[in-house]
């Protein structure tokens, strides 16, 4: 991750940590004082943000040191472990509302009714789907731009918060307006909530640890690299292509043909050319290892 990438990313993190931070404080005073489990719930939410930002920050700061004796590809896998990180923390959150709202649910069919909630949790979370939308949406755009997979798991941690919202807007709005008896839908909201939020958090994880365990990229982007090879001039017969993803980088590992009448120098060249134009398709700081081979008959 170069410098600028690596300050951009983390401007982006600390928008969403300080809006995170405002919307926690928010939340937890409209739930407390309208009476509503579900924006209590939504609040624990948003405090899931408030950590997995300030690790998502660091992580980026030790993705961004250059490679060393140690780490000849770099540090970029600290940002996909990040991303994990973000979607096993979404998995424990899911979990906390579901069980939270089931206990409700329980309670209120038994000996423990609930109270009706206050108009204030409902415009609270009416602000925090609107906020939450433009964070996903402003960090999205950049993780896409930087192709940076925790800025893009991030976003979408953003957006469960909306799902989140949505479920409690929703929820707040039938007790209020339906009568006592339909107070419930406060807390069956928070649990309807919670499988939203385990949906995301495993499309997070899965690719997250896809990328770990050093999954090719996609059979459509291998195809791509082929036919950028055959295209360059003296590359006969790319073949053996291996991939993966490192961070926001992508290391490339092919064979190719040439003339066997080459000398040293001129089958180098070649591959340079080659190089070049991976690079101008896939980013200066891609990783690419070719190997030469003659072209038989």
């Amino acid at each position: 991750m170069t410098n600028r990438r690596f300050d951009k990313a983390s401007k982006v993190i600390w928008v969403g940590f300080f809006s995170n931070l405002f919307l926690t404080l928010l939340k937890l005073i409209a739930g407390i004082l309208g009476r509503s489990a579900a924006m209590v719930a939504d609040a624990i939410h948003s405090v899931s943000d408030i950590l997995t930002d300030l690790v998502i920050a660091g992580s980026l700061k030790v993705a961004a040191k250059p490679s060393d004796g140690n780490h000849k590809y770099g540090h970029g896998k600290v940002e996909t472990l990040a991303a994990a990180f973000v979607g096993g923390v979404l998995f424990m959150v899911g979990a906390g509302i579901l069980y939270s709202g089931t206990v409700k649910i329980v309670g209120h069919f038994s000996n423990s009714p609930l109270q009706r909630p206050g108009m204030i949790a409902l415009y609270a979370a009416f602000f925090s789907i609107v906020v939450k939308e433009v964070l996903f949406r402003y960090t999205n755009i950049w993780g896409k731009r930087l192709e940076s997979t925790v800025l893009k798991a991030n976003a979408w941690h953003h957006r469960s918060d909306v799902y989140s919202s949505f479920g409690t807007l929703f929820g707040i709005a039938g007790a209020i307006f339906l009568g006592q008896k339909w107070v419930v839908l406060d807390p069956v909201a928070a649990v309807i909530v919670s499988f939203f939020i385990f949906k995301v958090a495993f499309g997070i994880v899965r690719e997250a640890l896809l990328e770990l365990i050093e999954t090719s990229l996609p059979y459509k982007k291998e195809n791509e690299i082929l036919e950028i090879a055959r295209n360059v001039e003296g590359v006969y017969n790319p073949h053996d292509l291996k991939t993966r993803k490192i961070g926001s980088n992508i290391a490339i590992d092919l064979h190719i043909n040439v003339q066997e009448h080459l000398n040293i120098k001129e089958a180098h060249d070649i591959t340079v050319s080659l190089e070049k134009e991976l690079r101008q398709h896939y980013g200066k700081d891609t990783f690419i290892s070719v190997h030469t081979e003659p072209l038989v008959g």
